[in-house]
C-alpha cells in the first residue's frame, strides 16, 4: 500500500526520563555500567483528514557505546542523546506538510545528520533521536488504525518506499518484501556473560553476593532461565579471553544438549590479524573444542575507526563477522560487505527503519549469491521491561530471527523500580511475557525462550500505559 500509505504531521513531542539502577556491574568494552537514565519519548500526531493518537517509545540513553571517548563523562555522553532528540524532535514538529510514516523519517534523515555534525556529533548519536520518534509515531499511526505494528508494517501501513533514499533498492518490490515477513511467536533470549560476571560461586568475593534471590552467575543464569544462547564478551587480551572462555565452557558443556555462542569484541581489537590471533588461540586451546564448534559468529571484535580499512576475509573464512557500532549510516552495511562482513545487528536505537532496509539488502544478496550468505542479528542495549523491550522484540521477531541478545533483564532487577500500578498493568496486558516474582514484574523466561503472542496489540507492541507522572519530564 506504498502509494496509498496514510499521510500524518507530528504536532508535539514530549520526553520524560527516570534512572535506572543495575542490581550489579555491567562491563562491555572499556567501560563498567552501574546505572543509566530511561528516556521515553510522547508523540502527538494527526493523521491528514482527521484524527489524532499519543504514540511513545523508550531507550536507555546508553554511556559509552555511541561514542567511546575516553575524554566524556557518562553524563557527556547522555548530552550528546538528548541533543540528537532534541534535534530531531523539533524537526519533526516543525514540518507542516503531511507525510507517510516513513516519509518523515527520510525527509530529515540528511539534515539531521548534518545537524548533528555541526555538533560534534557522530551518525550513530545522530541516528538516536529519530530511533525514537519514529517508533512513536508509528505507534500512534497503528492505534489510530487499530492494527498491531506486525500487521502495520506488512501491508506498509508506514509507507516505506526506499528507493528515494538508497537507490540500491529501485526496482525492489517493497511491498512484497514486507508482506512475506511473518513474525516468530516466540525467541530464544542469547544471555550476554559481561566481563566481569562471575562465571561459579567461587566466583564471587566477599561482598559481591547481590542479595535478591535472583541468578548472579552463570551457572545459576543456566540453572534458572534454561538458556541455550549465549552472547560472550572478549576484552581484547588473547590469554585472559582463553582463561575466561574456558572457564565459561566449563559450565555450558555440562549439559548434553547443543548451545550456541556468539563472541562480542566490543571494539577491543586493533585490526583482523589481532582478532585471528584469538581464534587460532581458540582452535589450539584444550578443552575448548565444543565451545568453539559452537560459535555461530563474531560481533564487532575492530574498532570502528580502523573496522572498514581492511578486508576481514581471512577471519570470515573461519567464522561470519558482523558489524555493530561501524553501523552508523544507512551506507555501512554495504561498505563493510565490501571488506567481507556478512552481517549486522539490529537494535531499536539505531532505528527500525534500517534494521528493515538492510533486511531487504541481505534478501537481494542472498538472491544473487545463490546461498543464505548475509543476515541481521538482534542484539541489545540493555533494553528495559516495558515499552522498549516489547518494541524490540516485536522488531527482531519480525525480523524472523531465532534468537535475541537479552541483558537487561539480568542486570536491572526488572520493574521493581517503577509504581506497581505501572508494573500490574503491563503484567495484566503481557502476562505471556512478564512474571511477578521477587517481588517485582520482570520477563518470563523459560527453557530459554520468550513468549510474544500479546505483542499483536494494536500500537507498536504495547498494551499498557506508563506511569507518566512517576517520571520526570525533559523541558
Amino acid at each position: 500500500m506504498t502509494s496509498g500509505a496514510p499521510r500524518l504531521r507530528v504536532l508535539e513531542v514530549r520526553r520524560y526520563e527516570h534512572d535506572v539502577r543495575l542490581r550489579m556491574p555491567f562491563r562491555f568494552g572499556a567501560v563498567t555500567l552501574t546505572g543509566a537514565p530511561e528516556v521515553h519519548v510522547r508523540a502527538r500526531v494527526a493523521l491528514e483528514g482527521g484524527g489524532e493518537a499519543w504514540g511513545a517509545a523508550a531507550e536507555m540513553l546508553a554511556p559509552k557505546w555511541f561514542d567511546k571517548d575516553p575524554a566524556l563523562t557518562n553524563e557527556d555522553n547522555y548530552a550528546q542523546l538528548r541533543t540528537s532528540l532534541a534535534l530531531a524532535a523539533d524537526a519533526y514538529t516543525a514540518d507542516g506538510a503531511p507525510r507517510t510514516a516513513f516519509g518523515l523519517f527520510a525527509v530529515h534523515h540528511a539534515d539531521q545528520l548534518a545537524a548533528c555534525a555541526e555538533h560534534g556529533l557522530g551518525p550513530l548519536i545522530a541516528g538516536y533521536g529519530p530511533a525514537l520518534l519514529d517508533r512513536a509515531v508509528l505507534d500512534a499511526l497503528c492505534r489510530l488504525h487499530g492494527v498491531s505494528f506486525w500487521d502495520a508494517v506488512r501491508t506498509n501501513l508506514p509507507g516505506i518506499a526506499p528507493a528515494g533514499l538508497l537507490p540500491e533498492l529501485a526496482g525492489f518490490d517493497i511491498d512484497a518484501f514486507l508482506h512475506a515477513l511473518h513474525p516468530e511467536a516466540s525467541l530464544h533470549a542469547r544471555h550476554t556473560v559481561g566481563l566481569v560476571d562471575p562465571i561459579t560461586a567461587r566466583d564471587l568475593r566477599p561482598g559481591e553476593r547481590v542479595d535478591d534471590g535472583l541468578p548472579q552467575t552463570l551457572e545459576e543464569v543456566v540453572d534458572a532461565y534454561g538458556h541455550v544462547y549465549f552472547k560472550l564478551k572478549v576484552a581484547g587480551d588473547v590469554r585472559a579471553d582463553l582463561a575466561r572462555l574456558g572457564a565459561i565452557a566449563a559450565v555450558l558443556d555440562r549439559s548434553a544438549a547443543p548451545y550456541r555462542v556468539t563472541l562480542d569484541g566490543n571494539e577491543q581489537y586493533a585490526d583482523v590479524d589481532e582478532v585471528l590471533a584469538l581464534w587460532r588461540a581458540l582452535e589450539a586451546a584444550a578443552g575448548l573444542g565444543r565451545l568453539v564448534a559452537s560459535i555461530l559468529f563474531v560481533e564487532q571484535p575492530i574498532a570502528r575507526r580502523a573496522a572498514l580499512e581492511r578486508d576481514v576475509g581471512p577471519l570470515a573464512a573461519r567464522r561470519p563477522v558482523i558489524i555493530d557500532e561501524s553501523d552508523g549510516d544507512l551506507d555501512a552495511f554495504p561498505r563493510a560487505r565490501a571488506r567481507g562482513y556478512t552481517g549486522v545487528s539490529s537494535k531499536t536505537c539505531k532505528g527500525l527503519y534500517k534494521s528493515l532496509l538492510n533486511l531487504a539488502r541481505c534478501a537481494i544478496w542472498n538472491r544473487e549469491a545463490g546461498v543464505p550468505r548475509y543476515f541481521m542479528s538482534g542484539e541489545d542495549l540493555t533494553t528495559q521491561a516495558g515499552v522498549s523491550v516489547q518494541q524490540d522484540l516485536a522488531l527482531v521477531s519480525l525480523l524472523g530471527l531465532a534468537h535475541v541478545e537479552r541483558n537487561g533483564h539480568h542486570y536491572v532487577n526488572g520493574m521493581a523500580a517503577r509504581p506497581a500500578g505501572e508494573q500490574r498493568a503491563f503484567l495484566r496486558a503481557h502476562p505471556d511475557l512478564y512474571v511477578e516474582s521477587h517481588g517485582a514484574v520482570r520477563l518470563r523466561i523459560a527453557g530459554g525462550r520468550l513468549a510474544l503472542g500479546s505483542l499483536a496489540c494494536p500500537g507498536f507492541a504495547v498494551a499498557a500505559e506508563p506511569d507518566w507522572g512517576a517520571m520526570r519530564e525533559a523541558v
